[in-house]
């Protein structure tokens, strides 16, 4: 299970209310808008040429992705390596198990990988005595405090400072307790030292992976701290586990891909380390691992091809779509109890965890098109989220009291009469509330509405009763 989001309701009022997080989230301009924005307004040929070559690629590897995962696999195994193909989360954990123990490997550091977070692949390794170890910054701060990523891109987005040094104090008890960790050089500094022995003790390291390129048999991954390149060199053994539709049909694609997901992700040109991995060591390597294994993961993938919702296996996982999405701006990204928060998760979850998990994300938009309009790759996302929308009611998912007034609005919605005189009392009745105040607090009924927003004071007079006046010449 990757996603259960029954409890999203409550939880975003949580948010709401969290103090700290509110003011985690105010960064999200500065940190991410404000970067992206600039990243695209310098490169040196039309942005939106490059979204139209990217969105191309993808779609045209989703296209023929059978034929290109086939081509992968040959190369993969051409070059020394193995490729395994779970069909599930649970056959993805056990494989990834299956090896780690043949290999006899007891510690595991591990780089970002949101596909090993869907699969839940860290407590199913620990609950086989295999121990691993986060490397990246803020999957390895979240690690320590047990807690979910918050953000695809940046993990521990939601902590402030003081959280991370807490953290650290209470986990790295082996430290002197005097130490001072004030500022964030001092803790990047800690975490360094820490993770520098388990890189150099670890018996296996497994990656997740950008981009799959089907003619040279070649997973990429791409950081800016190099723990990447620590967790899939050192170690003898190496997993790549990635879903399905990562692949691309040539490193030219990715290196297409790879402008706008750095651009649109950080506002980085390119990110500091993009590594290239396409099997074992060889003969006269200086590193590398001796057995090189890469689990391709379906999940519910397949089952989206073909669907209305096709589209969102095109993502490049920058995170644009979230960081510009005012509803995620406001919550966060654990509100949304899922691997995949934001519009991405709106589009992506119900098919991967199916609607009656994941009825409330897609409903968990402005629709104000934002994310569409920063999508590198033009994914429609509100168009999917409308689809999942449209099949939950057809399945008869929302509440009744949503189902029972939907009903009574289209009976009035198909009555004009009847539905002019609804709106003139309702109107009526939000003035009389109102009264000398310029909007409306309260109502009997929208109560959750009215909880966040008010709404001005309707007008006087209807806007079809001021045309048909205007129309007949009357003042």
């Amino acid at each position: 299970m990757t996603t259960d989001a029954r409890a999203f309701p409550q939880d975003a009022r949580a948010a709401l209310q969290n103090v700290a997080l509110q003011g985690a989230l105010t960064h999200l301009r500065e940190g991410f808008q404000v970067k992206r924005a600039a990243a695209f307004s310098a490169f040196p040929i039309g942005f939106e040429s490059l979204r139209e070559q990217g969105r191309a690629i993808r779609q045209s590897s989703l296209s023929r992705l059978d034929d290109l995962l086939i081509e992968f696999e040959s190369r993969i195994v051409a070059n020394g390596g193995q490729v395994h193909w779970a069909r599930d989360a649970a056959e993805g954990r056990e494989i990834v198990t299956r090896i780690l123990i043949e290999s006899g490997a007891r510690t595991v550091t591990k780089g970002k990988s949101m596909v090993t977070e869907e699969i839940e692949l860290n407590a199913h390794l620990a609950a086989h005595g295999i121990q691993p170890i986060e490397t990246d910054l803020g999957e390895y701060i979240i690690q320590l405090r047990n807690e979910k990523p918050s953000h695809i891109v940046a993990p521990a987005f939601h902590l402030r400072r003081t959280d991370v040094e807490a953290s650290f104090r209470a986990k790295h008890d082996m430290l002197p307790a005097a130490r001072v960790l004030a500022d964030r050089p001092s803790l990047v500094s800690e975490a360094r030292a820490i993770l520098r022995r388990h890189f150099e003790s670890a018996d296996a390291g497994i990656t997740g992976a950008n981009f799959l390129v089907a003619e040279t048999g070649t997973a990429i991954i791409v950081t800016n701290e190099g723990n990447g390149d620590l967790t899939r060199l050192l170690p003898r053994t190496h997993i790549v586990v990635a879903g399905i539709e990562k692949i691309v049909p040539r490193l030219e694609d990715a290196s297409i891909l790879l402008r706008l997901l750095t651009r649109s992700a950080t506002g980085q040109e390119i990110s500091s380390y993009v590594s290239l991995m396409s099997g074992p060591k060889r003969a006269g390597d200086a590193d590398g691992p001796e057995n090189f294994h890469v689990v391709l993961l379906d999940n519910g993938r397949s089952k989206l091809l073909g669907s209305p919702a096709q589209e969102v296996l095109q993502c490049i996982r920058c995170g644009a779509c979230m960081n510009h999405c005012p509803v995620y701006g406001a919550i966060g990204g654990h509100a949304y109890g899922a691997t995949y928060p934001g519009p991405l998760g709106g589009a992506l979850d119900p098919g991967l965890d199916g609607l009656p998990k994941s009825y409330h994300l897609p409903n968990a938009s402005s629709f104000c098109g934002r994310c569409d309009s920063v999508c590198p790759v033009k994914i429609p996302l509100t168009r999917i989220m409308r689809h999942w929308r449209n099949e939950a009611f057809a399945q008869g998912i929302p509440s009744r009291s949503f189902g029972f007034g939907l009903k009574l609005w289209g009976i009035a919605a198909r009555r004009p009469l009847l539905y002019t005189r609804f709106a003139k009392t309702g109107a009526w009745l939000m003035r009389w509330i109102a009264g000398r105040k310029g909007h409306l607090r309260s109502f009997p009924i929208l109560t959750g509405w009215f909880q966040v927003r008010d709404l001005p004071k309707p007008a006087a007079e209807s806007f079809q009763s001021q045309w048909r006046k205007r129309r007949s010449g009357q003042s």
